[in-house]
């Protein structure tokens, strides 16, 4: 499973950029319990953290990688990548471009695939439906979050 969404943001760049940093992940993924940096590289690419996500009463930690990093005042951009239990392998891309002083294109892209029979069973038999609900709910948080912090500057 593939995907590409775009969704223009009525806050600053950077207000909707600080919503990615590992310490914030909880408000734009809810299900994220925790974030431990494993190493942090000062030009960030590279770097890694352990995430421990809760589906239901159990709990999922994993390794993410930064492996691609960009932070400039028109252009922000993150990738990660990493194994969701044993199963997955998933790489996301969050992109900012700046429209405007006050307005932010976000772009998120990701890529889910089944690394063992288990993993490509479970996508083969998941809805398309509930996989892009899932995306728009993720859009929806990120725009929320965004206009909240920036109500709140202001």
């Amino acid at each position: 499973m593939k995907w590409t969404e775009e969704r223009l943001i009525d806050a600053p760049i950077e207000v909707v950029w600080s919503l990615f940093e590992e310490e914030q992940a909880k408000r734009i993924m809810p299900k994220v319990v925790e974030n431990r940096w494993l190493e942090k590289k000062p030009e960030v690419k590279g770097s890694t953290y352990e995430q421990t996500y809760q589906e239901g009463k159990r709990n999922e930690t994993y390794v993410v990688e930064i492996v691609e990093y960009k932070n400039t005042d028109h252009l922000k951009h993150k990738s990660i990548q990493f194994q969701l239990a044993r199963a997955f392998e998933m790489n996301l891309t969050f992109t900012m471009e700046k429209v405007s002083e006050q307005q932010t294109k976000f772009i998120y892209a990701g890529s889910n695939k089944g690394i063992n029979f288990l993993g490509r069973a479970m996508l083969k038999l998941g809805s398309k439906v509930n996989g892009n609900q899932v995306i728009y709910d993720f859009l929806d948080r990120v725009e929320q979050e965004a206009l909240h912090d920036y109500k709140v500057l202001n």
